[in-house]
Protein backbone atom coordinates (compact mmCIF):
# COMPACT_ATOMS: atom_id res chain seq x y z
CA UNK A 1 0.00 0.00 0.00
CA UNK A 2 1.34 3.41 -1.00
CA UNK A 3 1.72 5.88 1.87
CA UNK A 4 2.28 8.91 -0.35
CA UNK A 5 1.47 9.61 -3.96
CA UNK A 6 0.10 12.25 -6.32
CA UNK A 7 -3.65 11.67 -6.65
CA UNK A 8 -5.27 11.99 -10.05
CA UNK A 9 -8.39 14.15 -10.38
CA UNK A 10 -11.60 12.15 -10.41
CA UNK A 11 -12.53 13.89 -13.64
CA UNK A 12 -10.87 16.31 -16.02
CA UNK A 13 -13.94 18.37 -16.83
CA UNK A 14 -16.45 20.39 -14.85
CA UNK A 15 -19.77 21.59 -16.22
CA UNK A 16 -21.01 25.13 -15.71
CA UNK A 17 -24.55 24.43 -16.83
CA UNK A 18 -24.26 23.28 -20.46
CA UNK A 19 -20.70 24.67 -20.75
CA UNK A 20 -17.87 22.15 -20.17
CA UNK A 21 -14.79 23.53 -18.38
CA UNK A 22 -11.88 21.25 -19.18
CA UNK A 23 -8.71 21.23 -17.12
CA UNK A 24 -6.57 20.48 -20.18
CA UNK A 25 -7.86 23.56 -22.01
CA UNK A 26 -7.40 25.76 -18.94
CA UNK A 27 -3.76 24.74 -18.66
CA UNK A 28 -3.13 25.58 -22.32
CA UNK A 29 -4.85 28.97 -22.02
CA UNK A 30 -3.02 29.92 -18.83
CA UNK A 31 0.27 28.90 -20.43
CA UNK A 32 -0.39 31.14 -23.44
CA UNK A 33 -1.14 34.12 -21.21
CA UNK A 34 2.06 33.59 -19.21
CA UNK A 35 4.12 33.30 -22.40
CA UNK A 36 2.68 36.53 -23.83
CA UNK A 37 3.09 38.38 -20.54
CA UNK A 38 6.74 37.42 -20.08
CA UNK A 39 7.50 37.83 -23.78
CA UNK A 40 6.06 41.36 -23.71
CA UNK A 41 8.27 42.34 -20.75
CA UNK A 42 11.36 40.97 -22.46
CA UNK A 43 10.47 42.59 -25.77
CA UNK A 44 10.12 46.01 -24.13
CA UNK A 45 13.43 45.52 -22.29
CA UNK A 46 15.12 44.83 -25.65
CA UNK A 47 13.81 48.08 -27.14
CA UNK A 48 10.45 47.01 -28.59
CA UNK A 49 6.99 48.39 -27.90
CA UNK A 50 4.29 47.05 -25.65
CA UNK A 51 1.63 45.02 -27.44
CA UNK A 52 3.80 43.73 -30.27
CA UNK A 53 4.21 40.26 -28.72
CA UNK A 54 0.44 39.91 -28.25
CA UNK A 55 -0.25 41.06 -31.81
CA UNK A 56 2.10 38.45 -33.25
CA UNK A 57 0.78 35.80 -30.85
CA UNK A 58 -2.61 36.19 -32.54
CA UNK A 59 -0.94 34.51 -35.51
CA UNK A 60 1.42 32.16 -33.66
CA UNK A 61 -1.01 30.54 -31.21
CA UNK A 62 -3.63 29.26 -33.71
CA UNK A 63 -0.88 28.02 -36.02
CA UNK A 64 0.78 26.30 -33.05
CA UNK A 65 -2.42 24.54 -31.98
CA UNK A 66 -3.03 23.29 -35.49
CA UNK A 67 0.59 22.17 -35.87
CA UNK A 68 0.59 20.39 -32.51
CA UNK A 69 -2.59 18.52 -33.35
CA UNK A 70 -1.40 17.59 -36.83
CA UNK A 71 1.85 16.15 -35.48
CA UNK A 72 -0.04 14.09 -32.90
CA UNK A 73 -2.61 12.78 -35.38
CA UNK A 74 0.02 11.91 -38.01
CA UNK A 75 2.36 10.12 -35.59
CA UNK A 76 -0.51 8.34 -33.80
CA UNK A 77 -2.83 7.89 -36.75
CA UNK A 78 -3.95 4.43 -35.60
CA UNK A 79 -5.82 6.10 -32.71
CA UNK A 80 -8.16 7.76 -35.19
CA UNK A 81 -8.10 5.90 -38.50
CA UNK A 82 -7.70 2.22 -37.61
CA UNK A 83 -10.58 -0.26 -37.52
CA UNK A 84 -13.13 0.54 -34.86
CA UNK A 85 -11.94 4.12 -34.43
CA UNK A 86 -13.86 7.29 -35.23
CA UNK A 87 -11.86 9.73 -37.38
CA UNK A 88 -13.93 12.62 -36.02
CA UNK A 89 -12.01 12.21 -32.74
CA UNK A 90 -8.97 13.62 -34.52
CA UNK A 91 -10.55 17.08 -34.16
CA UNK A 92 -11.23 16.78 -30.42
CA UNK A 93 -8.24 18.77 -29.20
CA UNK A 94 -9.78 19.21 -25.75
CA UNK A 95 -9.35 15.50 -25.07
CA UNK A 96 -5.57 15.85 -25.24
CA UNK A 97 -2.99 15.17 -27.89
CA UNK A 98 -0.72 18.05 -28.92
CA UNK A 99 2.75 17.31 -30.25
CA UNK A 100 5.21 19.99 -29.14
CA UNK A 101 7.32 19.51 -32.28
CA UNK A 102 4.43 20.37 -34.58
CA UNK A 103 3.30 23.18 -32.29
CA UNK A 104 6.72 24.87 -32.35
CA UNK A 105 7.21 24.36 -36.10
CA UNK A 106 3.85 25.68 -37.27
CA UNK A 107 3.71 28.22 -34.43
CA UNK A 108 7.01 29.62 -35.71
CA UNK A 109 5.47 29.94 -39.17
CA UNK A 110 2.56 31.91 -37.73
CA UNK A 111 4.96 34.10 -35.74
CA UNK A 112 7.00 34.73 -38.89
CA UNK A 113 3.88 35.91 -40.73
CA UNK A 114 2.94 38.21 -37.85
CA UNK A 115 6.49 39.57 -37.53
CA UNK A 116 6.74 40.18 -41.26
CA UNK A 117 3.47 42.12 -41.24
CA UNK A 118 4.86 44.38 -38.53
CA UNK A 119 8.26 44.67 -40.16
CA UNK A 120 10.34 43.31 -37.28
CA UNK A 121 13.06 40.61 -37.38
CA UNK A 122 11.85 37.14 -36.49
CA UNK A 123 15.05 36.09 -34.60
CA UNK A 124 14.71 39.04 -32.19
CA UNK A 125 11.06 38.17 -31.52
CA UNK A 126 11.89 34.49 -30.99
CA UNK A 127 14.59 35.40 -28.47
CA UNK A 128 12.13 37.53 -26.51
CA UNK A 129 9.44 34.85 -26.22
CA UNK A 130 11.68 31.77 -25.75
CA UNK A 131 11.59 31.49 -21.92
CA UNK A 132 7.87 32.27 -21.92
CA UNK A 133 7.26 29.32 -24.25
CA UNK A 134 9.15 27.06 -21.83
CA UNK A 135 6.93 28.24 -18.96
CA UNK A 136 3.83 27.72 -21.12
CA UNK A 137 4.92 24.12 -21.66
CA UNK A 138 5.48 23.69 -17.92
CA UNK A 139 1.92 24.82 -17.23
CA UNK A 140 0.41 22.97 -20.17
CA UNK A 141 1.84 19.62 -19.01
CA UNK A 142 -0.55 19.69 -16.06
CA UNK A 143 -3.32 19.24 -18.58
CA UNK A 144 -2.01 15.67 -18.97
CA UNK A 145 -2.53 15.20 -15.24
CA UNK A 146 -6.19 16.19 -15.60
CA UNK A 147 -6.55 13.66 -18.44
CA UNK A 148 -4.56 10.93 -16.62
CA UNK A 149 -2.15 10.48 -19.53
CA UNK A 150 1.55 10.54 -20.42
CA UNK A 151 2.83 8.78 -17.31
CA UNK A 152 5.89 6.54 -17.04
CA UNK A 153 6.70 3.11 -15.72
CA UNK A 154 5.33 1.70 -12.50
CA UNK A 155 7.09 2.86 -9.35
CA UNK A 156 6.76 2.88 -5.57
CA UNK A 157 8.33 6.31 -5.13
CA UNK A 158 6.42 8.66 -2.84
CA UNK A 159 5.76 11.07 -5.70
CA UNK A 160 4.23 8.44 -7.97
CA UNK A 161 1.02 9.46 -9.70
CA UNK A 162 -2.00 7.32 -8.95
CA UNK A 163 -3.83 6.43 -12.17
CA UNK A 164 -7.43 5.44 -11.48
CA UNK A 165 -8.94 5.41 -14.97
CA UNK A 166 -9.11 2.21 -16.96
CA UNK A 167 -10.34 3.72 -20.23
CA UNK A 168 -8.19 3.83 -23.36
CA UNK A 169 -6.12 0.81 -22.32
CA UNK A 170 -4.98 2.32 -19.01
CA UNK A 171 -4.17 0.02 -16.10
CA UNK A 172 -4.83 1.60 -12.69
CA UNK A 173 -1.74 1.79 -10.52
CA UNK A 174 1.18 3.96 -9.45
CA UNK A 175 3.48 5.34 -12.13
CA UNK A 176 6.30 7.82 -12.70
CA UNK A 177 4.67 11.26 -13.20
CA UNK A 178 6.51 12.09 -16.39
CA UNK A 179 4.21 15.07 -16.93
CA UNK A 180 5.58 16.47 -13.64
CA UNK A 181 9.18 15.73 -14.62
CA UNK A 182 8.75 17.58 -17.88
CA UNK A 183 6.98 20.48 -16.19
CA UNK A 184 9.85 20.94 -13.73
CA UNK A 185 12.40 20.54 -16.51
CA UNK A 186 10.72 23.29 -18.54
CA UNK A 187 10.83 25.64 -15.56
CA UNK A 188 14.55 24.92 -15.30
CA UNK A 189 14.95 25.61 -19.03
CA UNK A 190 13.23 29.00 -18.64
CA UNK A 191 15.55 29.93 -15.76
CA UNK A 192 18.62 28.77 -17.71
CA UNK A 193 17.65 30.74 -20.81
CA UNK A 194 16.97 33.96 -18.88
CA UNK A 195 20.28 33.64 -17.01
CA UNK A 196 22.33 32.88 -20.13
CA UNK A 197 20.70 35.74 -22.04
CA UNK A 198 21.61 38.23 -19.31
CA UNK A 199 25.09 36.81 -18.76
CA UNK A 200 26.20 36.51 -22.38
CA UNK A 201 23.93 39.06 -24.14
CA UNK A 202 22.64 36.49 -26.61
CA UNK A 203 20.92 37.58 -29.79
CA UNK A 204 20.11 36.76 -33.42
CA UNK A 205 17.98 33.74 -32.46
CA UNK A 206 20.50 32.12 -30.12
CA UNK A 207 18.24 32.50 -27.07
CA UNK A 208 15.52 30.54 -28.83
CA UNK A 209 18.05 27.95 -30.03
CA UNK A 210 19.31 27.50 -26.46
CA UNK A 211 15.74 26.93 -25.27
CA UNK A 212 15.23 24.31 -27.99
CA UNK A 213 18.49 22.50 -27.20
CA UNK A 214 17.88 22.49 -23.45
CA UNK A 215 14.31 21.26 -23.84
CA UNK A 216 15.35 18.47 -26.19
CA UNK A 217 18.01 17.27 -23.73
CA UNK A 218 15.36 16.78 -21.07
CA UNK A 219 12.67 15.48 -23.38
CA UNK A 220 14.94 12.64 -24.50
CA UNK A 221 15.26 10.98 -21.06
CA UNK A 222 11.67 11.79 -20.06
CA UNK A 223 10.36 10.29 -23.30
CA UNK A 224 12.37 7.15 -22.64
CA UNK A 225 10.47 6.62 -19.38
CA UNK A 226 6.99 6.81 -20.89
CA UNK A 227 4.93 3.67 -21.42
CA UNK A 228 2.18 4.95 -23.71
CA UNK A 229 2.05 3.48 -27.20
CA UNK A 230 4.47 5.05 -29.68
CA UNK A 231 6.26 4.23 -32.91
CA UNK A 232 9.81 2.92 -32.48
CA UNK A 233 12.78 3.28 -34.81
CA UNK A 234 15.88 1.16 -34.10
CA UNK A 235 14.63 0.48 -30.60
CA UNK A 236 13.98 4.15 -29.69
CA UNK A 237 10.69 6.00 -29.59
CA UNK A 238 10.11 8.35 -32.53
CA UNK A 239 10.09 11.38 -30.25
CA UNK A 240 13.52 10.42 -28.94
CA UNK A 241 14.93 10.56 -32.45
CA UNK A 242 13.15 13.84 -33.08
CA UNK A 243 14.60 15.31 -29.88
CA UNK A 244 18.10 14.16 -30.84
CA UNK A 245 17.89 15.63 -34.35
CA UNK A 246 16.45 18.96 -33.20
CA UNK A 247 19.06 19.18 -30.42
CA UNK A 248 21.91 18.81 -32.91
CA UNK A 249 20.40 21.42 -35.25
CA UNK A 250 19.94 23.89 -32.39
CA UNK A 251 23.54 23.50 -31.19
CA UNK A 252 24.91 23.90 -34.71
CA UNK A 253 22.86 27.08 -35.14
CA UNK A 254 24.21 28.53 -31.89
CA UNK A 255 27.84 27.87 -32.90
CA UNK A 256 27.51 29.15 -36.48
CA UNK A 257 25.44 32.17 -35.51
CA UNK A 258 27.86 33.19 -32.75
CA UNK A 259 30.71 33.31 -35.27
CA UNK A 260 28.82 35.17 -37.99
CA UNK A 261 26.77 37.58 -35.89
CA UNK A 262 28.17 37.98 -32.38
CA UNK A 263 26.44 40.10 -29.79
CA UNK A 264 22.80 41.14 -29.59
CA UNK A 265 20.93 43.08 -32.24
CA UNK A 266 19.12 46.32 -31.44
CA UNK A 267 15.33 46.08 -31.66
CA UNK A 268 13.89 48.97 -33.66
CA UNK A 269 10.29 48.79 -34.79
CA UNK A 270 9.44 50.60 -38.06
CA UNK A 271 8.15 54.18 -37.79
CA UNK A 272 4.85 53.39 -39.52
CA UNK A 273 4.15 50.66 -36.96
CA UNK A 274 4.82 53.13 -34.16
CA UNK A 275 2.48 55.65 -35.76
CA UNK A 276 -0.26 53.06 -36.14
CA UNK A 277 0.19 51.97 -32.53
CA UNK A 278 -0.16 55.57 -31.34
CA UNK A 279 -3.16 56.36 -33.50
CA UNK A 280 -1.30 58.41 -36.11
CA UNK A 281 -0.88 58.01 -39.84
CA UNK A 282 2.44 57.58 -41.63
CA UNK A 283 3.99 60.88 -42.62
CA UNK A 284 3.60 62.65 -39.27
CA UNK A 285 6.44 63.25 -36.87
CA UNK A 286 4.49 62.35 -33.73
CA UNK A 287 1.45 60.31 -32.86
CA UNK A 288 -0.37 63.36 -31.50
CA UNK A 289 -1.05 64.92 -34.91
CA UNK A 290 -2.25 63.59 -38.24
CA UNK A 291 -1.90 65.07 -41.71
CA UNK A 292 -3.62 63.94 -44.91
CA UNK A 293 -2.02 63.98 -48.37
CA UNK A 294 -4.23 66.91 -49.41
CA UNK A 295 -3.04 68.95 -46.44
CA UNK A 296 0.57 68.24 -47.36
CA UNK A 297 -0.06 69.41 -50.95
CA UNK A 298 -1.83 72.58 -49.81
CA UNK A 299 0.99 73.38 -47.43
CA UNK A 300 3.58 72.97 -50.21
CA UNK A 301 1.48 75.20 -52.50
CA UNK A 302 1.17 77.90 -49.88
CA UNK A 303 4.87 77.88 -49.11
CA UNK A 304 5.94 78.19 -52.77
CA UNK A 305 5.24 81.99 -53.18
CA UNK A 306 6.96 82.67 -49.86
CA UNK A 307 9.99 80.73 -51.00
CA UNK A 308 10.06 82.64 -54.28
CA UNK A 309 9.77 85.95 -52.46
CA UNK A 310 12.49 84.98 -50.07
CA UNK A 311 14.68 84.12 -53.03
CA UNK A 312 14.13 87.52 -54.62
CA UNK A 313 14.82 89.30 -51.34
CA UNK A 314 17.94 87.21 -50.94
CA UNK A 315 19.21 88.42 -54.31
CA UNK A 316 18.92 92.12 -53.37
CA UNK A 317 19.97 91.58 -49.77
CA UNK A 318 23.01 89.56 -50.73
CA UNK A 319 24.24 92.25 -53.11
CA UNK A 320 23.78 94.99 -50.54
CA UNK A 321 25.47 93.00 -47.82
CA UNK A 322 28.24 92.05 -50.17
CA UNK A 323 28.88 95.69 -51.03
CA UNK A 324 28.95 96.71 -47.40
CA UNK A 325 31.32 93.92 -46.55
CA UNK A 326 33.55 94.50 -49.54
CA UNK A 327 32.69 91.15 -51.12
CA UNK A 328 33.07 91.05 -54.92
CA UNK A 329 29.81 91.39 -56.78
CA UNK A 330 30.28 88.10 -58.64
CA UNK A 331 30.43 86.15 -55.43
CA UNK A 332 27.31 87.85 -54.13
CA UNK A 333 25.52 87.01 -57.37
CA UNK A 334 26.32 83.38 -56.81
CA UNK A 335 24.50 83.52 -53.49
CA UNK A 336 21.54 85.23 -55.13
CA UNK A 337 21.41 82.61 -57.84
CA UNK A 338 21.35 79.90 -55.16
CA UNK A 339 18.42 81.62 -53.51
CA UNK A 340 16.49 81.84 -56.76
CA UNK A 341 17.22 78.16 -57.49
CA UNK A 342 15.90 77.21 -54.08
CA UNK A 343 12.71 79.17 -54.73
CA UNK A 344 12.32 77.53 -58.13
CA UNK A 345 12.69 74.07 -56.62
CA UNK A 346 10.02 74.82 -54.03
CA UNK A 347 7.67 76.07 -56.77
CA UNK A 348 8.27 72.90 -58.85
CA UNK A 349 7.49 70.72 -55.80
CA UNK A 350 4.25 72.61 -55.29
CA UNK A 351 3.23 72.18 -58.94
CA UNK A 352 4.11 68.46 -58.78
CA UNK A 353 2.03 68.01 -55.62
CA UNK A 354 -0.91 69.80 -57.28
CA UNK A 355 -0.78 67.54 -60.34
CA UNK A 356 -0.59 64.37 -58.24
Amino acid sequence: MELAYIPSPSRGVLHLGPIPLRGYAFCIIIGVFVAVWLGNKRWIARGGRSGTVADIAVWAVPFGLVGGRLYHVITDYELYFSEGRDWVDAFKVWEGGLGIWGAIALGALGAWIGARRRGIPMPAYADAVAPGIALAQAIGRWGNWFNQELYGRETDLPWAVHITSSSGGRVPGYYHPTFLYESLWCIGVAVLVIWADRRFKLGHGRVFALYVAAYCAGRAWIEYMRVDDAHHVLGLRLNDWTALLVFVLAVVYIVVSAKKRPGREAVVEPADVAADAEGATPGTETGSETASDDEVKDKAKDEAPDAAGNGAQAETGDRAEAGAAGVPEGRAENGAVAGIAEASDAKDEAESAKKS
